[in-house]
């Protein structure tokens, strides 16, 4: 029986091999997410960077460096196919956030933000949706 003669009779023809399963589309369209998220996130920084925090010691270079981490961050969520980069998205989003709440808290190497800035809502705001989306990239690709 071939493929033609099986949809006639009311069965469907199985899907391609190769074709995604609902949920690893379901965890590219996270991880794409993430990745936007770092990219938002890794810009802010770059701009703040440029705007005179490269100017402060320890925590200039830390900016830099975030940015450059954000950019190669979303570049491996949608090109690897492992769990690490989903992992990375977590960490990523939970340590910056934590490393700004600590500014504004006690301070974090000698920096203490005096009030939020609209900058930092948003940075804020791509790495907590960064951290989130890492976590459910890797609840659904191990289901999958």
């Amino acid at each position: 029986m071939d493929i033609m003669t099986s949809s006639q009779h009311g069965v469907p023809p199985a899907p391609p091999a190769h074709a995604p399963t609902a949920p690893a589309h379901r965890a590219t369209a996270v991880r794409w997410l993430a990745a936007v998220a770092a990219v938002v996130s890794a810009a802010v920084h770059l701009v703040l960077w440029f705007d005179g925090y490269r100017t402060i010691p320890g925590v200039g270079p830390l900016f830099l460096l975030q940015a450059v981490a954000g950019v190669v961050l979303a570049v491996l969520l949608v090109t690897w196919r492992h769990w690490l980069p989903p992992l990375g998205a977590l960490g990523y989003g939970v340590a910056t956030l934590a490393a700004y709440l600590l500014s504004l808290t006690v301070g974090f190497l000698g920096v203490h933000e005096p009030e939020v800035e609209p900058t930092a809502v948003v940075a804020g705001v791509a790495e907590v949706v960064v951290a989130v989306a890492g976590a459910v990239a890797l609840v659904r690709e191990r289901r999958g």
